[in-house]
């Protein structure tokens, strides 16, 4: 299949555009840059440099393609930042998301493949959370993907383009080519490495007092490997469906520092700081649709392969990717 793919020089999308390609697929990348890497971009793939927000840019681009699927994952996704510029993510996330829907259509492609996340749940009414949790977003990010997501759902309805919501969970490690390497850090993973590194003196904690066995929250950790596959297997469904991806265990600050200080044989001291607002004590998915639908199996459940993966990469390019 030609594959079009928005973000495909960020993080998720130039690991999964390298998955695409390494299984035959032909991809064609469209990214501004802001928050991606021209290093990141798979050299096989065919490179379009535009903005999602001009109609002007993205219509031709789609239409030249005449892709059989769309695979979209640019996107802002600071949290912090959407509380405080809700606007950036309304008008990213979903207007300029709008601008590739109807570009889609016009091109007649009729799959596309959204890369969601678990934060249109909000806080979760139970663990693991499955598909059927209420949709209560409580910051514009998640909010915005929500909006992006009922989008979607009209224009199947309208326009005959199947869809498939993956909702990630916390992507991590890296492939053996490209990385994690963000211009603002925000994730765990990345961040106890660069102590490793010796880039940072100490990784935080945020809050120690939750109500979990060692007090620190615990989150749902992917190898990037498993997310990219489900990604291909999507590309088979002939409905629209949404599905939780993760891979269904839960590990807390505490414990990822601790496996990492195995991996990589640093101390990695810590400061424990206050709790940020909002931080759900657990997040960890069901991914049981998925896989009883899709047949996806994660390769990589247990959490020291995927920090192996992501100190090998980082170890090969510590400056990430010197953009």
């Amino acid at each position: 299949m030609h594959i079009f793919v928005t973000g495909g020089a960020g993080y998720i999308g130039s690991i999964c555009s390298e998955e695409l390609i390494n299984a035959g697929h032909q991809v064609t990348i469209f990214d501004n840059l802001t928050e991606g890497h021209r290093l990141a971009v798979d050299p096989r793939a065919k490179f379009i440099k535009g903005e999602l927000a001009e109609r002007d840019q993205i219509l031709p681009a789609v239409r030249e393609a005449r892709p059989d699927a769309v695979m979209h994952f640019a996107a802002n996704a600071l949290v912090g930042e959407s509380m405080t510029n809700p606007s950036k993510y309304f008008r990213n996330n979903v207007a300029s998301g709008i601008n590739l829907l109807d570009a889609a259509v016009e091109a007649g492609v009729k799959k596309f493949i959204f890369s969601s996340t678990c934060a249109t749940y909000g806080t979760p009414e139970k663990i693991p959370m499955d598909e059927r949790l209420p949709q209560k977003p409580i910051n514009p990010y998640g909010h915005s993907k929500l909006m992006f997501e009922q989008i979607l759902n009209w224009y199947d309805k309208i326009h005959n383009l199947v869809y498939v919501n993956l909702r990630y969970f916390n992507a991590a490690g890296a492939s053996g080519k490209f990385g994690e390497d963000h211009r603002i850090e925000t994730h765990l993973i990345p961040n106890v490495l660069k102590v490793a590194l010796g880039q940072k003196d100490q990784c935080e904690i945020y809050g120690e007092n939750y109500a979990t066995p060692d007090g620190t929250c615990i989150r749902d950790f992917i190898h990037i490997h498993d997310l990219a596959a489900a990604h291909m297997l999507a590309l088979d469904r002939e409905t629209s469906a949404s599905y939780n991806l993760g891979s269904g265990e839960g590990f807390s600050v505490r414990q990822v520092i601790e496996i990492a200080r195995k991996v990589t044989g640093a101390a990695i001291p810590v400061v424990v700081k206050e709790p940020r607002p909002g931080d759900p004590p657990r997040l960890v998915a069901s991914s049981h649709k998925i896989t009883s639908e899709l047949g996806w199996r994660p390769k990589y459940p247990r959490l020291q392969p995927v920090i192996e993966s992501a100190w090998a990469w980082h170890q090969k390019h510590p400056n990430g990717y010197g953009d």
